[in-house]
This record gives structure tokens, C-alpha cells and sequence, in this order.
């Protein structure tokens, strides 16, 4: 493994304890959720993480998008033996949850620089697990995580300026657009690298302005099929196939430098890579495992970004990027939430 400083991977987004359970179709249906979505909690979800833990086996995990990411990323690099090397940082509130949290992040060596509100409630995210793990539903009680400003990050501007490579979440430009923007204006001007997930298709349909504000500085754009679908469409191309949208991204969105690279998954088909420049793309198998293996799919695009990144920062090229993005999904599916044994057993 090449050497990698402390904090050189650095994570901003919305933490939020994970409350996952497996489901049955009338429960989604009960709340108005699909089986293969993420959404933000709206009226007609309350009570739903009450009903979950007086229904079903619940089981609790440190959370959040890019936190999950950091996390994997993390325990590939080195776990406990190699700690601190990725820095996490977003809201908590001062509470239980909180700190089941970050007992839970720093079990895993993570570093999470957390900004607390006193006065919010730690977020939480229910995850609806359906059909034997294959499907699952994720519905967000932001709380505190929506609570985090910039005026925290600047206060705590060392870990940003200690990192090399910056990840964050399309789901925190509904937090702090300007925290982002922050950053990644900051990794332009010290030639370093940002990278930016899309999410979920609602914020491609409905923050398009932050969004398109932060992609001149993305160098690495992450998504699966439904978001590039939708961010095809806020864009106005009559366009469906995600070749030709990775290959728009990559070339026709402005961009401040000429390294961007766009990163699609697409379930159990391969994968897709477009740069700018290259009129191709370049596609990368997926590994397939039996349904008998799968137990839950939940944090499989985050653990595959994890994966990815932490050969990124090694400086690896793109084919080891990849294989160790897919080895982390495929490992993640096979366990309850996004969880991994304490040992990272991964070799290229």
C-alpha cells in the first residue's frame, strides 16, 4: 500500500445514523415510498422510524452518504492499523444518537471532525430493505445534519487544507451549497481533486442552480443510471442512453480544468467511464453474485465510491480504481447494512 497522510481523504456531507430493516411491499406502500429510491422525509413519513423499531429487527449504523463512503474508504486503506487517514465532517446534535455515531464512525478509525447543535436532534435515515436485499427504499430525517454551516468549516479550515482529494454528496447541496463551493473552489486553486456524487435524481430535478454552480469545479463526477437520466433531463437533452449523457458531462458541462472523468454504475450491467477529450467510453464489469449471497444492496454505491477513492488517493490508475470499487460494492451487498468484517482483505 503507498503511503498515505493523515487526513488526505477528505469527506463533507450529512451524516445521519442509519435505521435498517427488511420490509415487506405493503409497509412501502403504507409511507408512499418505491422500492429502489432515496427521498427526503416529508409529513406523511412521521412516525415511520418509530414504526420500523416496533415492527421489525432494526439494526443501527453510522451513516449518511458520504460518511459510508469515508468509512469504506478507510477501512481499505488501512482500518485501525493506519488510522485518521480520511476525515469526515457534517452536523450532529448533542444526544444519543450522536453519539452512537460517532462511537460507531471511530470504531472504524475514521476521523469525523463533527460540528454539534445543541438544540436539533441528530438525522436518521430509515432504510426499507425489500425483496431479499435486492431493492431498498432510503427516506432521510435530516435533523442536525442540515444544521452545518460554513462558518464551522472555516473555523476548522486545517483538515481541508491538509487533504488532497475532497468528496462530497449532491444530497449536502441541500444543506450548505456554500460549504461545497467552498471546497471545491479551494481544490481548483491548489490543483488538487473534488468529487461530487449526484445522489439521488431529486437533486439533479430540483437544487439544478447549486448543482450546476459547483460542476465547473467536479473533476470527478460519480451516479448511477436514474441520475444521469435525470440530470440529462434538467438539461434539457433529448438524450436517454448513458453513454452519450456520461459523454455530454464530460465534455459539454464547463468545467475549470480538462481532467474531468464521469463514473456511472449501472446496477448489475458494467459500469461506464467517459473523460473529457475521448469521444468513447470505457466500460468495466461488475461482479454478479447469486441472490442466495445478497443480503442487503443498501450502501453498495457508496462502498463502491469508497473503493474507488482510496486507490484514487494512492494514486492508482482508473482499472484499479474500478476493480477495488466493485470488490467494495460486492462485499458490502453481502452483509447487513454498510458494514465490513475488521479486517480489510483486499488485494489488486
Amino acid at each position: 500500500m503507498a503511503s498515505v497522510s493523515q487526513g488526505a481523504l477528505f469527506g463533507l456531507g450529512n451524516p445521519l445514523l442509519d435505521i435498517s430493516a427488511n420490509v415487506d411491499d405493503e409497509f412501502l406502500q403504507k409511507y408512499k415510498l418505491n422500492p429502489n429510491d432515496a427521498t427526503l422525509a416529508k409529513p406523511e413519513h412521521k412516525g415511520l422510524c418509530e414504526e420500523m423499531v416496533q415492527k421489525y429487527k432494526v439494526d443501527y449504523t453510522a451513516g449518511g452518504a458520504v460518511q459510508n463512503s469515508m468509512r469504506v474508504a478507510q477501512w481499505i486503506l488501512g482500518g485501525k492499523q493506519n488510522p485518521n487517514r480520511v476525515t469526515f465532517m457534517g452536523c450532529v446534535g448533542n444526544d444519543d444518537f450522536g453519539k452512537k455515531m460517532r462511537e460507531s464512525a471511530q470504531a472504524s478509525a475514521l476521523h469525523v471532525q463533527y460540528m454539534v447543535d445543541e438544540d436539533t436532534p441528530t438525522g436518521t435515515c430509515a432504510v426499507l430493505v425489500t425483496k431479499n436485499g435486492l431493492n431498498r427504499s432510503l427516506c432521510a430525517f435530516l435533523g442536525a445534519s442540515e444544521k452545518f454551516n460554513r462558518t464551522y468549516l472555516l473555523n476548522n479550515w486545517s483538515h481541508v487544507e491538509n487533504a488532497e482529494l475532497y468528496y462530497a454528496s449532491g444530497f449536502h447541496l441541500t444543506v450548505s451549497p456554500d460549504s461545497m463551493l467552498t471546497v471545491a473552489k479551494h481544490s481548483f486553486e491548489k490543483k488538487k481533486t473534488f468529487c461530487l456524487n449526484l445522489s439521488a435524481p431529486y437533486i439533479c430535478e430540483f437544487f439544478t442552480k447549486p448543482l450546476m454552480d459547483l460542476m465547473p469545479y467536479v473533476d470527478i463526477l460519480f451516479g448511477n443510471e436514474t441520475e444521469a437520466l435525470a440530470f440529462a433531463k434538467s438539461q434539457k437533452w433529448q438524450i436517454d442512453n448513458l453513454a452519450e449523457i456520461a459523454k455530454m458531462i464530460a465534455n459539454e458541462i464547463p468545467s475549470q480544468s480538462s481532467k474531468r472523468m464521469v463514473v456511472l454504475t449501472c446496477g448489475s450491467e458494467p459500469a461506464i467511464v467517459a473523460r473529457t477529450g475521448s469521444k468513447s467510453i470505457e466500460e468495466f464489469p461488475i461482479k454478479r453474485l447469486s441472490p442466495d449471497q445478497i443480503v442487503d444492496t443498501n450502501g453498495a454505491g457508496d462502498a463502491f465510491v469508497g473503493g474507488f477513492l482510496a486507490q484514487y488517493v494512492q494514486g492508482r490508475d482508473l482499472n484499479s480504481c474500478m476493480k477495488c470499487g466493485v470488490w467494495a460494492a460486492s462485499e458490502i451487498i453481502q452483509r447487513s447494512g454498510c458494514t465490513f468484517p475488521p479486517v480489510c482483505t483486499y488485494t489488486d
